[in-house]
């Protein structure tokens, strides 16, 4: 049985950019000297240009004219009326990503404090929609090769008529409290000492209250009740849309499964360990709870 769900208001942390962005497939009519933003990925990581000491953005013309091996380019849209696109670009990532002309290649996870949330946020759309591309130039039910549809972000098959849209992965991710506690879990696969909240991916024929049910038990053995949406983000790891929680502990003592949580735990706002930052709807969902009891 799963646990009656409400709504909430979204963090005072969420910050919305999206109306300054008008997602496009075709680029509008412009003169020649419109403005351009280039997202150029070389192994997942962006290309950024150095500029009276801070990083910036290359323009499309920019990035065209650098001598680098572009395999692909997408349209995104408009940010502020300027247009937008993403790139693939060839090469291994061999340890030495910098370049004499003041280029450097960076992380996704490492752009907070250096591009602007707008940026930021297009960036993790920017990879989506190049690996997307990538990853569906041949048809994957007949093998034939996609076209990409004019009207849509899609792309169509010539010979079968299968359409390949963006793969988008939702995943829930939950804040369990316990009177003035939050349960704080560890993955193997974080960095050290780091801890977070639960998480995990809705199943096929599943709901999202029903993921957030099952991935709790599986990964800490608790049950869970008053179960209320949070918030969501994009997170292009590599596709997910991250559907946020909170929680109220209903029964049951922590029993983590060893696999996907190593260890776990309740903790008061006091006692919280190394965590996410803001920047991630954990570290915001976690904040939540800390500003609640404080």
């Amino acid at each position: 049985m799963c646990p009656n769900i409400s709504s909430q208001a979204m963090s005072s942390e969420d910050k919305d950019w999206s109306s300054e962005f008008f997602p496009l497939v075709s680029p509008p009519r412009k003169d020649e000297n419109y403005g351009t933003y280039c997202f150029a990925f070389r192994d997942r990581k962006l290309l950024l240009l150095k500029d009276m000491g801070n990083f910036r953005l290359p323009s499309l013309e920019e990035a065209e004219n650098m001598g680098l091996d572009i395999l692909r380019k997408q349209y995104l849209g408009e940010l502020r009326d300027i247009s937008c696109f993403s790139m693939e670009l060839d090469g291994p990532d061999d340890g030495n990503m910098d370049g004499q002309d003041g280029s450097s290649f960076v992380g996704l996870r490492e752009l907070s404090g250096i591009l602007d949330d707008p940026f930021i946020s297009l960036a993790g759309k920017a990879v989506h929609i190049m690996e997307w591309d990538r990853n569906t130039l041949f048809c994957g039910r007949c093998g034939a090769s996609t076209e990409l549809k004019d009207n849509e972000r899609a792309k169509g098959c010539p010979e079968c008529g299968f359409t390949a849209f963006p793969k988008i992965s939702p995943a829930i991710i939950v804040l369990i409290e316990k009177e003035d506690r939050l349960l704080l879990a560890r993955s193997p696969h974080f960095p050290a000492g780091r801890y977070s909240i639960i998480a995990g991916f809705v199943e096929p024929g599943e709901s999202i209250e029903q993921a957030v049910v099952r991935e709790v038990m599986e990964e800490v053995g608790i049950s869970v009740r008053n179960v209320r949406y949070f918030g969501s983000q994009p997170w292009p790891y590599p596709d997910s849309l991250m559907l946020g929680f909170t929680a109220e502990h209903s029964e049951g003592e922590i029993r983590i499964d060893g696999v996907e949580i190593e260890d776990a735990g309740w903790y008061t706002k006091d006692e919280i360990p190394n965590i996410p930052g803001t920047e991630s709807i954990s570290g915001q969902l976690i904040h939540h709870f800390i500003n609640k009891h404080s």
